[in-house]
């Protein structure tokens, strides 16, 4: 059993570490005050355009927000100087690693530490399971990867720091002896999905991953691939049916049938880099005195990078381990993925314990944040497709991925089952088997990016669906739409999607655009030289990992001011804006207060947990549940796809609490109804209007009246609350004032008037079944793009003329940030579409080489600036839940544009990015 929350704070069972985590709150005389008033609070609505970014103006003013704006000396109790560390990677991953020559390094210049994986091993540190591998590659071993850490030199001065960075940037003076080739290790993960549907829709399954549970064939082979046959040696049986029934998908595709009409194609995706815009960088200061580790971090995932540097230093040897740790916690210049789970963190910590007392900063510059920083995973994908040539309707579908996860294993088993699940995209195909393995190579690991895993598979379909229109032929729109998944339809692993699904009103939307419309007249009306093509594709892309929690805590003073405590974090998404727009739909106004990555004020709740939330038996779930302050996981990593679903619920939920339990009762008592009056249950018939409480035949009552009112009677005046998402949300009940109250939480405290927070202790609770974690996806989101582009034969220059998307996300809870969402994500479907690329090995960004001098993402002059139109679909109702959205509204961009570039040139492009060169030698 790991320690509860307020436990974990003070000591942690397995390392003796106390750990504290908060948000940055003593950058306030920096400039950062931990919590940011929100502008625009009376002219709040949700509907409208929102109320501003509770961080915008402490942006666009330059305030200290970031991990890499930080310095000792802005950090109240810490030293004033600041030192520097550089972390030391290997060029070289086919080689004996030998050491380092420092000699170019002299006098001044000379580190002041030097720390290698023989100085680890003195001290006792333990690598955490997630990033299993070498923190440093030790003597006399092959790095396992491009771009491994072999050493972290530390320099007092910045002087010295910079002039040695520069000395050092060809990265030569690391050595290798024999070649021995790259390191081999075993696939990080291998899995096979099939499904083959009833013999009608309403039918049972015959055979899906939801019924049978997920598979993966045996392992005991050479061969550095999988065996996918079933009669494969150590095959087990719950595989082999699954692979029988795969190999019959895969034989009616390959037997001749004149009526249908079946492609073979393959498809390959680069690596790519996130390209955040802060690299990664971290602050960190060892105390002997107090034997106090404080670090100021950037990450997506917060409760996990404390967990990690507990672990990494829980068993090392006096005076290598801590007393105590506390963690702040900082905004992120961008994310994209590439700050969730990072092993950055780690050398961050391990560089301050190995210099103490000094105040010491690391902070990659473009080149290491290329060289180490975790990249998108290239795909190579070989897809088959069976159609009915009579109806137009996909029979079968099967296809094989293998996905290069590079040096670590990250979440590269966890990209290849998202992305095989999604392999079908927006369609019903009733029949399907899909296998897919993650890979180990020597390039820079890969890890978490936006799209995950969705943007390659579904790029590949989304291509070969507008090949087999025009084979059959069928306006590819009308083909969309006859094969489009129903609401209720199952998807691939035979589950059904939980939340709304508009494929058929946004395929009518593309449709009726004029791109759409205008298309042939566009193409023949193109002036010489010059050629014209139109593309669409249509997606889906699902938000949530399967696991998520969110935490949220929200009081009301008597003045009707609110203040919000939330643990995601920001990460340039306003998940600070959403949460306070979707509070002020219980509470009647937007926030004074936002506070997010605070993971330091829930400890009323008293939570524990135990087991892995994703592989845990629902016997062992059902025992753990007994204890009412149990839950599955206490906190998730924050993504922009799922801030607004996940991040701001468990406060949303603390809120309509307060307004229950806390505003309505003294709304009533300003009325002066009485408790046994009809009118006393129809709180969901009140709203708020202009900040004020309104309900038909009353007078309006101010915020600030209603909670002076339940300030002063003891009522309910703050809450906090946990939410358990494992496909769909944890039900609880709480006796509250004589009555039962339910609601899709786990655990719940509340605070009376100005009193103490007390938990009220669940008397039933029912946590989502273990048995959806065979489920692909249940919550999705759609969006379909529209391109026009224009080549230049001669030079084989492409220009994007216009461009449409249209998408939905439930409701907006801050339509600016939504539609801010969907215009970057169009501008990096661009860059992966036609610009960005990294060599896989050695000519690749291993070799610490790379800056955007090689690499080339999408600016302005890319982009259709002017005549891009993005239209975002209202909720169905107006208590639709917020969706995520952040990653599909990408994922179109990119076949559209391949799809595009087919119409004008007549050439089908089966690998990205589709370069301007590319173009010129097809045009020649």
């Amino acid at each position: 059993m790991r320690p509860s929350r307020r436990e974990f704070l003070t000591w942690v069972s397995a390392s003796g570490i106390a750990l504290s985590l908060s948000r940055l709150g003593s950058a306030e005389a920096a400039g950062l005050p931990p919590r940011a008033s929100l502008p625009g609070r009376a002219n709040w609505s949700p509907a409208a355009n929102g109320a501003g970014r509770v961080d915008g103006v402490a942006k666009v003013t330059g305030a200290k927000l970031y991990a890499s704006d930080f310095r000792a000396a802005d950090l109240p109790g810490w030293p004033a100087s600041t030192s520097h560390a550089m972390l030391i990677r290997a060029p070289d991953a086919t080689h004996v690693y030998v050491g380092m020559d420092l000699g170019r390094l002299s006098g001044a210049l000379k580190p002041s530490v030097v720390v290698t994986a023989a100085d680890l091993a003195k001290i006792g540190t333990r690598v955490p399971e997630f990033y299993t591998g070498d923190l440093f590659c030790p003597l006399g071993k092959t790095p396992l990867y491009l771009g491994q850490p072999v050493a972290v030199l530390i320099f007092e001065t910045f002087d010295a720091f910079d002039q040695a960075r520069l000395a050092l940037r060809d990265g030569t003076f690391v050595r290798f002896g024999e070649e021995t080739g790259p390191v081999a290790m075993p696939a990080y993960g291998a899995y096979r999905f099939t499904r083959v549907a009833g013999a009608t829709p309403d039918a049972p399954d015959v055979y899906s991953p939801i019924q049978a549970g997920w598979v993966s064939p045996g392992r005991s082979q050479n061969s550095p691939l999988p065996i996918w046959s079933p009669a494969a040696k150590d095959t087990e049986a719950s595989y082999a049916k699954a692979a029988i029934h795969g190999e019959r998908i895969r034989a009616e595709l390959a037997a001749k049938n004149p009526n249908l009409l079946v492609l073979d194609r393959e498809f390959e995706t680069q690596s790519v880099d996130p390209m955040f815009l802060e690299p990664e960088s971290g602050l960190a200061w060892y105390n002997r005195n107090s034997e106090s580790l404080e670090l100021v971090l950037g990450v997506q995932s917060p409760y996990e990078a404390a967990e990690s540097i507990a672990h990494l230093l829980g068993e090392a040897r006096a005076p290598f381990k801590p007393a105590r740790i506390n963690t702040q916690f900082t905004h992120m210049g961008g994310g994209f993925g590439g700050r969730d789970h990072t092993p950055f963190v780690l050398y961050v910590a391990l560089a301050a314990m190995f210099f103490a007392g000094h105040p010491v900063r690391l902070a990659h510059d473009r080149y290491q944040q290329f060289q180490g920083g975790i990249k998108r995973h290239a795909f190579k994908m070989r897809s088959r497709i069976g159609v009915d040539r009579s109806t137009g309707k996909i029979q079968a579908f099967a296809a094989d991925h293998v996905l290069d996860g590079g040096g670590l294993a990250n979440f590269s088993a966890n990209v290849a089952t998202v992305g095989a699940t999604a392999a079908i995209g927006i369609y019903d195909v009733p029949k399907v088997d899909v296998t897919t393995v993650a890979i180990h190579s020597r390039g820079v690991t890969a890890g978490s990016m936006r799209g995950y895993g969705t943007l390659q598979t579904m790029t590949a379909l989304e291509v070969l669906v507008d090949e087999v229109a025009a084979a059959l032929p069928l306006d590819p729109i009308e083909f969309r739409r006859r094969n489009a998944l129903a609401p209720k339809g199952r998807t691939l692993t035979g589950n059904p999607y939980g939340v709304s699904v508009r494929t058929t009103e946004i395929l009518d939307k593309l449709e009726k655009h004029p791109i759409w419309q205008l298309r042939a007249q566009q193409k023949s009306g193109a002036a010489q030289g010059r050629l014209v093509g139109t593309g669409v594709a249509c997606v889906t892309k699902d938000y949530g990992t399967g696991a998520d929690c969110s935490l949220g805590r929200v009081e009301l003073s008597p003045d009707g001011k609110i203040t919000i405590y939330c643990d995601h974090t920001e990460m340039g998404n306003g998940i600070g804006t959403a949460l306070a727009n979707r509070v002020a739909i219980h509470l009647g106004a937007v926030a004074d207060e936002v506070s997010v990555a605070r993971v330091d004020t829930y400890d009323a709740l008293g939570l524990v947990t135990s087991g892995d939330p994703y592989t845990m038996d629902q016997k062992t779930q059902d025992a753990a549940e007994r204890n009412p302050r149990w839950v599955p996981a206490i906190s998730s990593a924050t993504s922009a796809s799922i801030g607004a679903h996940v991040g701001t619920h468990s406060a949303a939920e603390a809120a309509r609490v307060i307004f229950r339990f806390g505003l309505w009762p003294a709304a009533l008592e300003l009325w002066h109804i009485a408790g046994n009056d009809q009118r006393a249950k129809d709180w969901a018939k009140a709203q708020w209007k202009g900040g004020q409480l309104v309900m038909s035949g009353l007078a309006p009552l101010p915020l600030s009246a209603v909670a002076a009112k339940a300030h002063a009677r003891n009522f309910v005046t703050g809450a906090v609350a946990h939410s358990f998402s494992r496909w769909e949300w944890s039900r609880a009940r709480f006796p509250l004032f004589g009555e039962q109250y339910r609601a899709e939480i786990d655990a719940l405290a509340v605070r009376r008037g100005n009193g103490k927070f007390e938990r009220i202790n669940r008397v039933s609770v029912k946590f989502p079944p273990t048995d959806n974690n065979r489920i692909g996806t249940t919550y999705t989101s759609m969006c379909g793009t529209l391109v026009r582009i224009e080549i230049e034969r001669a030079t084989g220059a492409l220009r994007i003329a216009k461009a449409y998307s249209v998408f939905e996300c439930g409701l907006a809870l801050v339509p600016d940030v939504v539609m801010g969402q969907a215009q970057g994500g169009f501008a990096m479907g661009v860059g992966y579409a036609l610009l960005e690329t990294l060599p896989p090995f050695e000519g690749g960004p291993g070799n610490g080489q790379w800056n955007l001098g090689q690499y080339l993402v999408a600016r302005g002059s890319d982009l259709p600036l002017h005549d891009l139109e993005i239209e975002m679909l209202p909720p169905l109702t107006p208590d639709e839940l917020p969706k995520g959205m952040a990653e599909v509204v990408m994922v179109p961009v990119v076949p559209a544009i391949l799809n595009a570039i087919f119409d004008a040139t007549g050439r089908r492009f089966q690998s990205l990015p589709v370069t301007a060169s590319l173009l010129k030698g097809v045009l020649a």
